[in-house]
């Protein structure tokens, strides 16, 4: 079931600002962690353990918020999640300029985070679901690349003004979104799903079977290098930096917003091969190859000058620009039943990654090293990245108008 023309460029530009506000709230804690944590009265020396404490918190809700938001995608469908998620991060972090302490801190980003991982499986699916097989992945390029600018706008805000008030721009941006998404349509697909009946949205089921959970566990397994990145290289990249030892100091803001230019090119450039050669399996084998020559390159060459090292967070944000592919094949493996499931569950998964990834960081760090420990943490997330691509099938052109055997 398709949408006409003017409808399909209608959906597609509402995602996408949908996305931009959803990276600009994301992004907005590392690139406010320090300056925020020490109007808090946080100490210098405890920047990196508080961050990561409160970076765990938003994680551990977008965890929470894929699956609850997934399953409610599938059963009262996609439109209804992107209103709700648009609601409950814009109130979050509008309550996240008043806070004092931080316990109040950590569940504002906890709530925040469940409202942050509806946005981005539910536009996805919906744009899956009404364009074309052949020209799905412009939609989804299209989401992902213009999204991820968001980061640039969160860092510009962040960096010129007080942190509160670039929590108070976050929420008003995603109450103006409200609006605007007032007229999106629901998915034909859906409809016919809803209308039949059929079980929807059994999240549980994906594990009764070896077959779906392997293909469920390579799809998250794909994605854990883009937040490996962005989560540890990126985010604490002022203590790195030092460890590296770059010359000048380096700004989180100025670094996140170099990294997500990087990631909005990366994006355009891997959507645009996809479509061309007509695979995503190599493009995503093709990124994966290039993030490791741009790791190596950033860990190991020492006294970097501090335009070198933002360029290099360009280059890093570049190679991570596999999202779009990434969000795709996960919600083109599984049936309409299932979908939105799949499609919200597996990209928070994978930003849910940052919890292991930054305990692994911190537990490595005091024995081994800031950059040795980042190391040992990027091999193994590009390990399984390279054995989740090579283990799913490819799916390209797939027709997604079928249903999952949910048992």
């Amino acid at each position: 079931m398709e949408l006409n023309t003017r409808k399909q460029y209608l959906l597609v530009i509402i995602a996408a600002l949908g996305y931009f506000v959803d990276i600009y709230d994301l992004t907005l804690f590392g690139i406010v962690r320090k300056p925020s944590l020490l109007n808090l009265g946080i100490a210098e020396s405890e920047l990196r353990t508080v961050g990561s404490f409160l970076l765990n918190w938003q994680m551990t809700g977008m965890l929470l918020g894929g699956l609850l938001f997934g399953i409610f995608g599938d059963i009262k469908g996609r439109v209804s999640v992107l209103f709700g998620s648009i609601f409950l991060y814009s109130a979050a972090n509008i309550a996240n300029g008043f806070v004092e302490t931080i316990p109040q801190y950590a569940a504002l980003r906890f709530i925040a985070g469940i409202g942050l991982a509806g946005e981005l499986g539910a536009g996805i699916t919906l744009i899956s679901e009404t364009m074309s097989k052949e020209k799905r992945g412009w939609g989804t390029m299209i989401i992902v690349t213009f999204g991820a600018l968001g980061a640039v706008l969160s860092s510009l805000i962040g960096d010129k003004f007080h942190w509160r008030t670039a929590y108070f721009v976050g929420g008003a941006l995603g109450l103006a979104l409200l609006v605007l998404r007032v007229g999106t349509y629901e998915s034909g697909m859906f409809n016919q799903v809803k209308q039949s009946g059929v079980k929807r949205g059994a999240f549980h089921l994906i594990f009764t079977k070896k077959e779906s959970a392997l293909k469920y566990l390579w799809c998250v397994f794909i994605g854990i290098p883009i937040w490996y990145i962005i989560g540890i290289l990126i985010i604490f990249s002022p203590e790195l930096s030092k460890a590296m030892q770059v010359d000048g100091v380096v700004h989180a803001p100025r670094a996140v917003m170099f990294a997500y230019l990087g990631l909005s090119a990366g994006d355009l450039l891997s959507g645009l091969f996809s479509q061309l050669i007509g695979s995503r399996k190599k493009v995503v084998i093709g990124f994966i190859a290039a993030s490791v020559l741009a790791i190596s390159y950033y860990l190991f060459v020492p006294g970097m000058s501090l335009n070198t090292f933002y360029l290099m967070c360009f280059v890093l944000g570049t190679s991570t620009g596999y999202w779009a592919i990434f969000a795709t094949i996960a919600a083109e493996q599984f049936g309409t039943n299932i979908r939105a499931t799949v499609a919200t569950t597996v990209p928070n998964f994978v930003r849910g990654s940052v919890l292991l990834l930054t305990a692994g960081f911190n537990f490595l760090a005091p024995d081994f090293g800031l950059i040795t420990a980042a190391a040992i943490v990027g091999a193994v997330s590009i390990s399984l990245a390279l054995i989740g691509t090579l283990s799913i099938k490819e799916t390209f052109g797939k027709d997604l108008d079928y249903l999952e055997d949910m048992g």
